[in-house]
């Protein structure tokens, strides 16, 4: 911070407002509560989903938030997202107040700090994680220190000062709002290509050799005409077949008796016991995070062993249908909420990956789950899948096809996050800058390069 500027701790320039409960007591008034789910990325109001609840019009009257003020995420939060969030209330028509879970911070003299100012220095300050250090643990939900937070030091450069470094602010954090969208844009639009172009390959019209393409014939035999009673919405080629997932594969359960393992039954090194929590997107295991029970405990399951070549397929939860091969393990057990696929001979084990995890798959699983709040799949159910089945050598072909499709989206995908990071690294230090008095000018022409 330049010397001529001077500094006071946030909670002597500043109110802080508690935030509301739903009411019990009458007289009510419908208001739009501001929660943790509206916070943007950018440090704006998503007003897309604002809750609108019956409140109390007493307490409301206290929490009315008003123009300029600044909400703060003070509990919630994550192990990837600590709690410190801030948002900037603009909004200035409407009754609208901010839930338990945030409080709301108003400046005390606008002729001392400008609202929009302190908004960008606590962002900043959450970007540079200062608040990671005053959370607290609490029944699994994370809790801002309020006493640490409100003595952080807030510069207090002349008001004019302030709102000059606003106005810069505004135009190149824009332009780094564009590039991360660009990016993010970007990475969207390589994974839908790769679902099109599967969703193309179980359709027999992606050829990655003329010599094993087959020709496309409209001629249904009877076990496809079932499929289309299923409403299967394309056809398939003459040579191929189609046919129930459980004649050409194996299903086999975790053990779900009373030999399963606890968490306190975890070792350091021992067999892999793998659940849907190591299952990563892109089919491989998070070995990182591998549990492991003892060979003793192992050898008492009843069921549920893998070995090379198997998959392992989420049957319940946000999870379900997540699919992953086994590897690096030969040897390991699985959770009852997972189910080992054991490709037959009829099946190449990487086209039954494909295909469980295509637009295809995922289709599949809305037809057979339990339609609860929490999904649920048996393995009676998956066995009922129909896929398309090429002869073996054509599934190869397509795999060979897919493989390397995959491996040019990482490349790209990997080109993309290196440009969000360094977006984010760029916005650290424009803000760094800005708060402690070197932006002298504006950054808009780095902003401009990193958009394009």
């Amino acid at each position: 911070m330049r010397y001529e500027w001077k500094s006071k701790p946030l909670g002597d320039v500043t109110s802080f407002l508690n935030g509301l409960w739903k009411g019990e007591k009458p007289p009510f008034v419908t208001v739009g509560v501001i929660r943790n789910t509206n916070f943007a990325k950018d440090g704006s109001i998503d007003d897309s989903d604002i809750a609108w609840l019956d409140v109390e019009a007493k307490k409301f009257e206290k929490r009315k938030l008003k123009f300029g003020d600044i909400i703060l995420e003070k509990s919630g939060g994550g192990p990837k997202q600590p709690v410190g969030r801030v948002a900037l209330f603009e909004k200035e028509e409407g009754d609208y107040s901010f839930s338990n879970f945030t409080s709301a911070i108003r400046v005390d003299d606008p002729q001392e700090l400008d609202f929009r100012f302190l908004h960008k220095f606590l962002f900043w300050k959450y970007a540079s994680g200062v608040t990671e250090s005053m959370q607290s643990h609490s029944t699994g939900i994370r809790n801002l220190n309020a006493d640490a937070y409100k003595e952080i030091a807030v510069p207090l450069p002349p008001l004019a000062e302030q709102q000059r470094i606003v106005a810069i602010l505004d135009e190149a954090l824009a332009g780094l709002a564009t590039a991360a969208a660009n990016a993010e844009k970007n990475l969207k639009n390589a994974r839908e290509l790769f679902e099109v172009v599967l969703y193309a390959a179980l359709k027999g019209e992606v050829a990655s050799d003329d010599s094993v393409q087959p020709e496309p014939s409209g001629n249904p035999t009877e076990e496809r005409c079932a499929i289309k009673r299923m409403e299967i919405p394309f056809a398939i080629p003459a040579n191929w077949r189609w046919c129930r997932f459980g004649s050409v594969v194996k299903f086999l359960n975790g053990d779900r008796g009373k030999n399963y393992p606890n968490k306190h039954e975890y070792v350091p090194v021992g067999m892999p016991w793998i659940n849907t929590g190591h299952i990563e997107e892109d089919g491989n295991l998070d070995t990182q995070s591998m549990n492991f029970i003892t060979r003793k405990k192992f050898d008492s399951l009843n069921g549920g062993k893998i070995q090379l070549g198997d998959l392992v397929y989420c049957l319940r939860g946000a999870t379900i249908g997540k699919t992953a091969f086994v590897e690096p393990y030969s040897e390991g057990a699985v959770a009852s909420s997972l189910m080992i696929v054991r490709p037959g001979p009829a099946i190449d084990r990487r086209y039954a990956y494909y295909f469980l995890v295509s637009r295809l798959g995922r289709q599949l699983i809305k037809r057979f789950d339990n339609g609860a709040a929490q999904p649920n799949l048996a393995g009676a159910s998956v066995a009922k899948y129909v896929t398309p089945l090429p002869p073996l050598e054509i599934q190869k072909a397509i795999v060979q096809a897919l493989d390397a499709l995959v491996e040019r989206r990482k490349s790209l995908e990997a080109i993309y996050y290196k440009r969000l990071e360094a977006v984010k690294d760029l916005k650290k230090s424009i803000l760094q800058n800005a708060f402690s008095g070197a932006l002298t000018s504006s950054p808009s022409h780095a902003a401009k390069e990193a958009a394009e």
